[in-house]
């Protein structure tokens, strides 16, 4: 758990230490970065950022867990919304997905780069990367349930295995090219859903 100085609030230099991670972390990448870019950014002192976080391995997982907030807030509202078919919330929740890829500065999804850069499954940084990734299919998968589908499970991986190949693309290819393949793609799986079991395994 980060350390703060604070009671029951957020300071300000806890606050420009993870606006300054998280923007750093996401363009430039985690292990290209090290502490003392971040203070001298941030315009705290070293001093400052072990009083709120325990080392660059707390930083780390601050700025995923604001990361997977976000992102969980977002989708949960999708998945929510009243006076929509389960079909179109999946639609919202894939939209969603093409508006990050669409959104200027778009490096990637930031649990994937994290990933790729701490691939121990027992480091702290892929444990977070990894209960994010959990939730995200389970809701996906709930949503696609609730469409009348048999196969849900399937149907789940292969609407995760879309994204994450959409967001891998999304910063290396045209974005928009990338964003209607996907949205067709989710079509297909919608559509599948009464006639055969996608991704079986």
């Amino acid at each position: 758990m980060s350390r703060s100085t604070e009671s029951g609030s957020t300071s300000e230099a806890r606050t420009r230490l993870l606006d300054t991670a998280t923007a750093i972390f996401y363009t430039q990448g985690i292990h290209s970065v090290g502490i003392d870019r971040i203070t001298s950014e941030a315009r705290v002192t070293r001093a400052t950022l072990y009083r709120h976080f325990s080392g660059k391995e707390d930083l780390i997982v601050a700025y995923l867990d604001r990361a997977d907030r976000a992102i969980r807030g977002q989708v949960d509202a999708l998945a929510r919304a009243a006076g929509r078919s389960a079909e179109d919330r999946v639609r919202d929740v894939a939209r969603s997905v093409v508006d990050g890829i669409r959104s200027p500065g778009f490096r990637g999804c930031a649990f994937l780069n994290a990933a790729a850069e701490y691939p121990d499954p027992g480091h702290p940084v892929h444990r977070a990367v990894l209960a994010h990734r959990q939730w995200f299919l389970e809701t996906v998968t709930d949503l696609l349930a609730q469409t009348g589908t048999e196969h849900a499970d399937a149907a789940g991986r292969r609407f995760v295995m879309l994204r994450d190949g959409a967001m891998a693309s999304g910063c290396l290819f045209d974005p928009e090219l990338v964003a209607g393949t996907f949205l067709d793609a989710v079509e297909d799986v919608l559509r599948a859903r009464d006639t055969r079991p996608p991704l079986a395994g």
